[in-house]
């Protein structure tokens, strides 16, 4: 679907998911992530880029692990995570829009837990090509976590968290040989409501991954 299509749909509030492409299972164990590897920092940031250009071709899970765990998984024994928040709340959840349906990322047990059985990929962007990359990642704020910022502030807070995350994972696409486009232009209110977030949860941000189109 083109970008005009899904902005006229949008316009009418006519923008739905598509039925899933295969099974879709209630909960995704992930492998144990691999925290070794991947470029050295400094060659990882002369790669980092913007790509609107993408493959279909799924990820294999154990990069698909690795991604979910670069990205906003723990790496300390007392629950820190790979990217920074405010007081840490943790105030954000990462929600992943694949063919199968929509997850909930659980960084605790390192894995998905199903909250939508429908393809989100179109809904999470007014670009074509959010429709067949292989995943869409969403960062969602839960104020209810931020008893101690300031209401004023906590958009501000959740925000500043989720760009982190969206570092974590240029990086990480960067260091893999992944083509990743962080976006704002998208329909939160839609979204939201086919991901079931209650009035506590707020669309912020969406990032899209995949291996890069092949040049011709």
């Amino acid at each position: 679907m083109n970008t005009l299509t899904k902005l006229v749909l949008g316009m009418m509030g006519q923008l739905r998911p598509k039925p899933v492409k295969g099974d879709t299972a209630t909960s995704i164990s992930l492998p144990p992530p691999e925290k070794h590897g991947g470029l050295p920092l400094m060659e990882a940031l002369v790669k980092r880029q913007s790509s609107r250009d993408f493959a279909p071709d799924p990820l294999p899970m154990q990069l698909f692990s690795n991604l979910l765990w670069a990205a906003y998984g723990m790496n300390r024994s007392d629950g820190g995570r790979t990217s920074p928040s405010a007081l840490n709340v943790q105030e954000i959840d990462i929600f992943v829009a694949l063919p199968s349906g929509a997850y909930r990322y659980d960084a605790k047990g390192h894995e998905l837990h199903l909250v939508a059985s429908s393809d989100l990929r179109r809904i999470t962007g007014y670009q074509d090509f959010v429709d067949e990359a292989p995943l869409d990642l969403v960062y969602v704020a839960d104020h209810s976590r931020m008893n101690l910022v300031p209401v004023g502030q906590r958009e501000s807070y959740a925000s500043v968290a989720a760009g982190a995350i969206s570092q974590n994972v240029y990086l990480f696409a960067a260091s893999n040989g992944l083509a990743t486009v962080i976006r704002a232009w998208i329909d939160r209110t839609v979204i939201a409501d086919a991901l079931g977030l209650t009035h506590d949860q707020q669309v912020l941000l969406s990032q899209t991954v995949g291996y890069p189109k092949a040049v011709p």
